[in-house]
């Protein structure tokens, strides 16, 4: 079969390798159906600073049908479509006993830890698949895990009104936009140097495009203080500026992978009273992410930026990285739809 493989920083290969055997106790064979590219999948090529096995299979944002079961799965069938956790917990840890499984002391990845999604086929413990409706497009479905990720980053944020602001159009940000579109009563801002991603994203949710700029924050929230904001960049110089225009009191939902180390004053947390919370990944969001699915189907696929085949995945890498994308979501399709051209 054909899958992508990540042998180092910057050495990634779609390959032939042996299709997967028999699965073994408690996991599960999966025809992979579609996978989507993750921010955290292009760091890792970029830096390596997640390779724990190499070569490995990447893509950890996947979705498949059910092809064979291990001895003692008994929660699903053969048949069945299926996404996936994408957190490789140990279930051991104080952590997984208080059921905190995203801050697990020994946590992995799909696609690091075990072979993932960016393949024909891939083989999963039991426990991380969750089913889905049948007739769900598979694109959609494979937005799932990144949706549950959005979903912790907004649920993250203290209960507020006025105004929300997004920092970076990127899927998680994008997604966290649309879903605070969904929920929040005040005015959604969004703000990104892509411009034209921007632009999708204002589009798909009704949120309204600023820079980071205090005066035009004011104008877009009719001087309502702007008291909580999603970090969706990974930016240095956009954190920055993000500290310079929230006002006393505010929190920030982090969720950017970042490069780089913060170089702040303490003090100015200290007297404006500003929160800092870390988002990793997502805690007990992903079964209210799928069902969530199905109602927000039509703007998902709004958001998506292009759909590839398993082939075309380095050339996405390169054009992702170079930031050219005015989409947010790229979908690999492992079977090419009937009259498409990927």
């Amino acid at each position: 079969m054909r899958a992508a493989r990540l042998y180092g920083p910057g050495d990634l290969r779609v390959e032939d390798i042996a299709a997967p055997g028999i699965p073994d106790a408690g996991w599960v064979k999966l025809r992979v159906d579609a996978a989507g590219i993750c921010g955290s999948d292009l760091h890792n090529f970029r830096t390596g600073q997640w390779i724990s096995r190499a070569p490995s299979t990447a893509g950890h944002e996947l979705t498949g049908t059910v092809i064979a079961l291990g001895e003692g799965v008994d929660t699903i069938a053969v048949g069945d479509r299926v996404v996936a956790d994408s957190r490789f917990w140990c279930g051991d840890c104080a952590q997984c006993r208080a059921g905190k499984r995203h801050l697990c002391a020994a946590l992995g990845f799909v696609g690091e830890i075990c072979d993932g999604g960016f393949a024909e086929q891939a083989v999963l413990p039991a426990r991380l698949l969750h089913v889905i409706d049948a007739s769900l497009d598979e694109r959609v479905a494979a937005m799932a895990e990144p949706l549950a990720v959005a979903l912790h980053a907004v649920r993250r944020l203290p209960k507020t009104a006025g105004s929300v602001l997004v920092v970076g159009c990127g899927p998680i940000g994008g997604l966290a936009a649309l879903l605070l579109s969904r929920t929040f009563a005040g005015t959604v801002l969004v703000a990104d140097r892509n411009q034209a991603r921007c632009a999708r994203v204002a589009r798909v949710t009704g949120a309204t495009i600023v820079d980071l700029d205090r005066e035009v924050i004011a104008a877009a929230t009719a001087n309502v203080p702007l008291l909580a904001a999603i970090e969706a960049t990974g930016s240095i110089a956009a954190f920055s500026q993000l500290l310079g225009v929230l006002d006393p009191g505010g929190a920030i939902a982090m969720v950017g992978i970042f490069h780089g180390r913060l170089d702040i004053d303490p003090n100015v947390l200290v007297e404006r009273e500003i929160a800092l919370l870390g988002c990793h990944a997502f805690a007990d969001e992903l079964p209210d992410a799928v069902r969530m699915l199905g109602e927000l189907s039509e703007p998902l696929l709004a958001l998506v930026d292009c759909e590839i085949g398993l082939d075309d995945i380095p050339a996405a890498y390169e054009r992702l990285l170079a930031g050219s994308s005015d989409g947010l979501k790229t979908i690999i399709r492992m079977r090419q739809p009937a009259g498409k051209d990927f």
